[in-house]
């Protein structure tokens, strides 16, 4: 164990308190996808070294075979996830692992009751990330050097999730971050290579880079040492993959890993565009809208990737604002590999591959209302606030929104919104010239509005508008 110095003993933002308490009491049907969340991360650690190293080049000296590596202690009772991506400094190690860095925490914490199911819902909303290690460990540490900084400048992080962290710096040799975790009594099945086998392949199986466990060793020697490691993960991304070789569950694994999210997604629509422009989009429907729909400053975007190499997680340019629930992923032939938020912006070919892509979004949610009414009600109820956005924030697209859209009226039994303005055209008299709405504060509000009388008697059906975005 290296030599630590200088340690310092921080207190965890009060945000992120709640949020452990909430998960090591509360998540227990989910407990084995902290080994998704940690595989991502290091996964992630790679994409952005690779990335960095682009402008960077020498930050890959001591090599550029990025791997994950998975291991465990039976008899100490521990699971570590290794990477040797870009790593953290000091001060990173404390900002991202005693914090929560995402703007609509408070919000997301404000949204919780003491349903614990329900609970455990809102968090698959939210992203667990790295807290999803209490969920199995009554202890974690960290290792972690980023690639740019001498071997002195290792650090060690350190909790048992009682409100308390401990940071220190340890040498280490490596660049990349290693977790690992103090498994709790009952959660010991963990430490185990068949277990970790199945859950890698389960959830992590398309990470584009090889994970690593070492190999069983053979006979009846339980002490033999382990001859060497192999690949648990086909490593193939699964965006490149022909569609007619995907399978539903493989889709819903993906979406999972994208969004961070427990619940498989509604729909999901996978396209690869060929000639003038080269691309390839997987979009997804999510089942939940997440707790920051409504600030409009929090992340979001999809995944972009040039030939695979991963550019930026929330590329924001490729969808407008009130398609901001879509998740996914799109991998460009042809954008140049040194693309910056600036490039993105302006560049021709990412304004022709957002208009492309939002008609494509709007064909996936008009799909989903054609064909599964259920499911868009659900859509609906979770979404429909936001796509009524989008007439005013993209007019090209107005009418094809339109018909997405859906009303309270005076025909409907509750507040539900579930009359299409298609419906409404349909069921009009012969002689009524014009669609007619009413706005106010609430569902209630509305149907009562003296205003109504006259239409009524004249058998003439009226919008009741009662969201705040409708005025």
């Amino acid at each position: 164990m290296p030599a630590e110095t200088h340690q310092e003993t921080h207190t965890f933002q009060t945000e992120v308190k709640q949020l452990l308490h909430l998960m090591i009491h509360s998540l227990y049907s989910n407990r084995e996808i902290f080994l998704r969340e940690l595989v991502s991360n290091a996964s992630d650690a790679a994409d952005k070294l690779r990335f960095e190293a682009i402008s960077r080049p020498e930050l890959l000296e001591a090599g550029a075979d990025f791997a994950v590596r998975v291991d465990y202690d039976a008899d100490a009772g521990t699971v570590s996830v290794s990477d040797n991506g870009i790593g953290m400094s000091r001060d990173e190690v404390v900002a991202n692992l005693g914090t929560i860095a995402r703007s609509g925490t408070s919000e997301f914490l404000a949204s919780l009751t003491g349903d614990a199911k329900a609970d455990a819902r809102l968090i698959g909303q939210f992203g667990v990330g790295f807290y999803s290690s209490f969920i199995v460990a009554d202890r974690v540490e960290v290792f972690s050097r980023r690639a740019d900084l001498p071997a002195a400048d290792g650090v060690h992080w350190a909790s048992s999730a009682d409100g308390e962290f401990t940071v220190s710096n340890a040498d280490r040799e490596d660049r990349g971050t290693t977790v690992v975790l103090h498994l709790k009594d009952d959660a010991r099945e963990f430490a185990n290579g068949w277990r970790l086998r199945q859950l890698v392949r389960r959830y992590s199986d398309h990470i584009s880079f090889p994970v690593l466990m070492p190999v069983e060793a053979d006979g009846e020697d339980g002490d033999a040492e382990a001859p060497g490691e192999e690949r648990v993960n086909t490593a193939s991304a699964l965006w490149t993959r022909p569609k007619a070789e995907i399978e539903d569950a493989e889709y819903g694994e993906f979406y999972k890993h994208v969004a961070h999210d427990f619940e498989d997604p509604l729909a999901w629509a996978h396209n690869r565009v060929e000639g003038k422009r080269e691309y390839t989009s997987l979009l997804y429907l999510p089942r939940r809208a997440p707790f920051d729909l409504w600030n409009r400053e929090s992340p979001r975007g999809l995944k972009l990737y040039v030939q695979r190499v991963f550019i930026m997680d929330d590329a924001e340019q490729f969808l407008p604002l009130y398609l901001r629930f879509v998740r996914g992923v799109v991998d460009s032939s042809d954008l140049p590999l040194n693309v910056s938020r600036e490039i993105l912006q302006t560049d021709a070919s990412v304004a022709a591959m957002r208009g492309a892509l939002t008609r494509r979004a709007l064909d996936l949610v008009g799909k989903l209302a054609d064909e599964r009414a259920e499911d868009y009600a659900t859509f609906w109820k979770e979404f429909g606030s936001v796509l009524k956005e989008g007439p005013a924030e993209d007019p090209g697209n107005a009418e094809r929104i339109a018909a997405l859209l859906r009303f309270s009226t005076t025909k409907s039994d509750s507040d539900s919104q579930d009359r299409s303005l298609d419906q409404y055209l349909a069921d009009m008299p012969d002689d009524q010239a014009h669609i007619y709405y009413l706005v106010g504060e609430s569902w209630n509000a509305v149907r009562r509005s003296p205003h109504l009388e006259m239409l009524r008697k004249k058998g003439i059906e009226v919008l009741l508008l009662h969201d705040r975005i409708d005025e």
